[in-house]
């Protein structure tokens, strides 16, 4: 098998095919690149430009006159404190549970001893390709009684087929069962082993499957609108859309009754989308930097088999 040596003189050592191939890659790469970091740059430019600029069109990459007006118009309604806190709630007790409720389903998927573990397979995967429904699930929450309740944005989330597959491959790939039986052989019993060897080697995936529910979570907004009532309880999300919409509104009253005051209103409520993704986007990037060390190894020693 060659070995390939990256740096300029092992691309000089490849053939013209390997070098058309990693030239292709390369261009590829940086292409998709673009798409990621172009929209971004937009976002994050249009969120500290003017206004009047933003709403002409003249903000792509570099911000065009430097203004915080979006951000003070947003921050400034006392909402959003309580959005944060309920997103924080509701991302947070799913996460924490959903990776509790995945690592107790996967592990037993994970032992060749465990008697009738692809049937329960089957039922779970049968989930990933067929489901009730949007009014189903809803019927199921009402008579649960769990309507404008904040489990109602908890208990749904907390099972993941795709989180538990990943998972049990991990287990099934990095827990041997040579370590149970020299386990068992010093008197370990199947809870002790779980709870003293298992979780403390699995703290990538446990990291990675986190990051899955961190990110799942924080940025719904859905099951929030169709299950409470009460404004208190609003997620994030949702009071950013609930701000975005009162603004379209005031931005359309301005304009019928004053039009130089209706464009600046119309322009500000444009801003007001780039701040409210930008505050709604902070935690997730603040968060990634700590997970980051796990979260390719966990996703390809969990990926693959063998």
């Amino acid at each position: 098998m060659k070995k390939i040596v990256f740096g300029r003189k092992g691309f000089n050592k490849l053939s013209a095919d390997d070098k058309v191939f990693f030239l292709f890659v390369d261009v590829m790469m940086f292409a998709v690149l673009l798409l990621v970091v172009l929209p971004m740059l937009n976002v994050i430019s249009s969120s500290v430009s003017d206004p009047n600029a933003v709403m002409q069109g003249r903000v792509f990459i570099f911000p065009e006159g430097f203004s915080l007006a979006g951000y003070k118009a947003v921050l400034k309604d006392s909402k959003i404190l309580n959005g944060y806190l309920n997103a924080i709630l509701y991302t947070g007790a799913t996460s924490f549970l959903g990776v509790i409720t995945t690592i107790l389903a996967a592990y037993p998927l994970s032992r060749k001893d465990f008697v009738g573990r692809n049937g329960f397979m089957m039922l779970f995967t049968f989930t990933m390709l067929f489901s009730g429904g949007l009014i189903p699930s809803y019927l199921l929450i009402r008579d649960l009684g769990l309507i404008d309740n904040r489990l109602s944005l908890i208990l749904p989330g907390l099972v993941n087929t795709y989180n538990i597959i990943i998972t049990r491959t991990f287990f099934q790939s990095n827990i041997p069962d040579d370590l149970l039986d020299a386990a068992r052989i010093d008197g370990c019993g199947n809870t002790k082993f779980f709870i003293k060897i298992v979780i403390p080697l699995s703290k990538s995936i446990l990291a990675v499957i986190a990051l899955y529910f961190i990110v799942a979570n924080w940025n719904a907004w859905f099951k929030a609108y169709l299950y409470l009532n009460d404004k208190s309880k609003f997620p994030l999300q949702l009071v950013i859309k609930e701000i975005l919409f009162a603004n379209s509104m005031n931005a359309a009253d301005g304009a019928s009754a004053a039009s130089n005051e209706g464009v600046k209103m119309d322009a500000l409520s444009e801003v007001i989308k780039y701040s409210s993704i930008m505050v709604s986007c902070i935690p997730l990037w603040c968060i990634y930097p700590f997970v980051q060390k796990y979260f390719v190894k966990g996703v390809m020693i969990g990926s693959i088999k063998g």
